[in-house]
């Protein structure tokens, strides 16, 4: 999907096995800001996607919430029911800087024009409605800058491909779909963001 700023395209498969994927995600785009969201239910099915989905709708009535507030909200909502992991991208279109923070195994890689991938160490842990300490990191963004944003079904060797390298975020997820094959060990999902400015 095409917004103003930022480019989006997205890749989703459940688990080998299962009807639900566990996995929920959000994205949009206002005047000042983008956000997305990636938030992946323990374990797999049906109750892994519902607490995953309370978390993207926490998300997307509060769009104007600091990523901090976000899943400081996030995490009361999931009092009693089962745990997920999470990563919350925001860029400001404002400030020209972005912040982001991601709790459990949901990554987030940053790819500069030049080819420059970083990919950021993610808090320990999950929200499960219990204080959780999370830091939350913020940076100056530059034009061309893609963001990879993926759950745990997404492997190391994945992500060291060439193919992420693209400028269209269409072909990032295209060459995923075909390089990963059809059964998945995991539910997986992987969001490929291109900042144009």
């Amino acid at each position: 999907m095409n917004m103003d700023k930022v480019q989006v395209a997205v890749y989703q498969k459940a688990k080998k096995g299962n009807y639900h994927c566990g996995d929920s995600y959000y994205y949009s785009e206002s005047k000042n800001e983008f956000i997305c969201a990636l938030a992946d239910g323990l374990g797999s099915g049906e109750f892994a996607k519902e607490s995953s989905q309370a978390v993207v709708d926490i998300i997307r009535n509060n769009v104007d919430a600091s990523v901090e507030q976000l899943i400081k909200k996030s995490n009361e909502q999931l009092l009693g029911k089962r745990g997920v992991v999470l990563g919350i991208l925001k860029i400001n279109y404002l400030s020209n800087r972005y912040s982001f923070s991601s709790i459990g195994n949901i990554g987030v890689m940053t790819i500069t024009a030049d080819g420059k991938k970083k990919r950021n160490i993610p808090n320990a842990g999950y929200l499960a409605g219990y204080h959780r300490p999370f830091k939350v990191v913020t940076e100056k963004i530059e034009p061309e800058m893609n963001f990879i944003m993926f759950s745990d079904g997404v492997t190391d060797s994945d992500l060291s491909q060439r193919y992420f390298l693209n400028k269209k975020v269409d072909d990032i997820t295209k060459s995923f779909a075909h390089v990963s094959g059809e059964a998945r060990n995991d539910d997986t999902t992987l969001i490929a963001m291109r900042y144009v400015g």
